[in-house]
């Protein structure tokens, strides 16, 4: 066991936290001001809306996969200005992986910010704009301290989401070698090469991750509803 260890190679693991905190953070600038508008809007349009942010939850990752792969190819308009433009090929490449992971978990994001903020008290957000503080400072001083269970929900499980990714990423970014290769992917390969051996030990340490990330977040949750008197 100790030699396979040795003999083993863990850049897929590193490609894929990479890719995993990259597509947190841009997720998480681009969803808080769509989190707090869907909270707060009254508008006809907020169930398109929230199904359009939702639809990677229900969409099998390989429908998704494959629309992403053709707007990215050299045969849609996306890709082919892309690479007039810009000289830019998403397609096979880890920054394409990080657009199709930004499109694939923007619900995990999206969908725990925004039941944040519809549970703050209205009150407090009027006291705070009475109080001649602005929208964005409401949400960053007011808002996200008194939403502290959603917004690390969001976090946490945003990026173990991504770290598990596997038919988007496939289809998008192939499996090359040092740039798009995640673990997801590494594992696949060794069953298909039956080196289950490996196969056990990547699988173990992602179901370890998976259920650390999960355990963190319901404790975290349970001892902020103890501190504010929900049980």
């Amino acid at each position: 066991m100790i030699e396979v260890l040795n003999a083993m190679e863990f850049t897929p693991f590193l490609i894929s936290f990479k890719l995993a905190l990259i597509t947190t953070v841009i997720l998480f600038i681009f969803s808080l001001p769509l989190s707090w508008y869907l909270s707060q809007t009254r508008s006809k349009m907020k169930p398109m809306i929230e199904a359009v942010t939702a639809l990677p939850i229900v969409l099998p990752p390989s429908v998704l996969g494959f629309y992403i792969l053709w707007a990215f190819s050299q045969n849609s308009p996306i890709g082919v200005f892309l690479q007039e433009s810009f000289g830019v090929e998403l397609a096979f490449s880890f920054s394409g992986l990080v657009v199709a992971s930004c499109l694939y978990s923007l619900p995990f994001m999206v969908q725990p910010l925004q039941s944040g903020f519809e549970s703050l008290n209205k009150h407090m957000l009027e006291a705070s704009y009475i109080s001649g503080k602005s929208r964005l400072v409401t949400i960053w001083k007011v808002a996200l301290p008194n939403m502290k269970p959603a917004l690390l929900t969001a976090l946490i499980v945003t990026f173990a989401h991504t770290v598990g990714e596997f038919g988007v990423v496939l289809m998008v970014g192939g499996s090359i070698p040092g740039e798009t290769k995640v673990a997801s992917v590494a594992i696949y390969e060794m069953v298909e090469i039956m080196d289950y051996t490996s196969a056990h030990i990547y699988s173990i340490f992602m179901l370890l991750l998976s259920f650390t990330v999960l355990l963190t977040v319901y404790i975290f949750n349970h001892k902020y509803r103890m501190k504010i008197g929900i049980r």
